[in-house]
């Protein structure tokens, strides 16, 4: 069995989970999130839990019950706690800063390139060099998330480009390190 899929998912309070078919649908205090499995898993609710039970020991079979475990699971998390990615932008007179629903960049282009904020996700800049991407959806957060990093990614001499918060860059020696 799977060790990730036989782990009953905790539902806390103010947390409904309904189970419609291979559709379950999740809502809480920060939202409702609907999301389609695949119909061979059999989700269950009950005893303030959810579980998600297999039909086979099939190869498939087991990788879509800790899967599903796993997406549910942060189905849950998002609607109580929701999902956030924060990236780091390095280099001289790089910036970012919210212009109404769109987050406005500065990073060394001849031109400003505006990201505008997709429906369910919010987007922060607490500093010019700091960006904060908020949501209830694991997937789209990350998403976003990679999205504003590959406007401009952090290159290997000078670490110069938009990176996640707390990402190591690799750095390359230049052209007198070569000698």
């Amino acid at each position: 069995m799977s060790r990730i899929g036989r782990k009953p998912i905790p539902v806390p309070a103010g947390v409904t989970v309904t189970v419609d078919g291979s559709t379950v649908a999740v809502k809480g205090p920060k939202g409702q999130i609907t999301r389609t499995f695949r119909p061979e898993m059999t989700v269950r609710v009950g005893d303030g839990a959810v579980t998600v039970e297999r039909p086979s020991d099939q190869k498939e079979h087991r990788a879509l019950h800790g899967l599903t475990r796993a997406l549910l699971a942060n189905m849950v998390q998002g609607v109580t706690e929701g999902f956030r990615r924060s990236l780091e932008i390095v280099g001289v007179g790089y910036r970012a800063e919210k212009k109404g629903d769109a987050l406005v960049l500065n990073v060394g282009y001849s031109h400003p390139v505006t990201y505008p904020q997709p429906q369910g996700i919010t987007i922060t800049t607490p500093s010019p060099t700091t960006i904060v991407v908020e949501g209830i959806d694991k997937q789209q957060v990350g998403q976003v998330a990679a999205e504003i990093r590959a406007v401009r990614p952090p290159e290997p001499y000078k670490g110069k480009g938009i990176r996640y918060t707390g990402e190591q860059v690799r750095r390359k020696a230049g052209k007198a390190g070569a000698k």
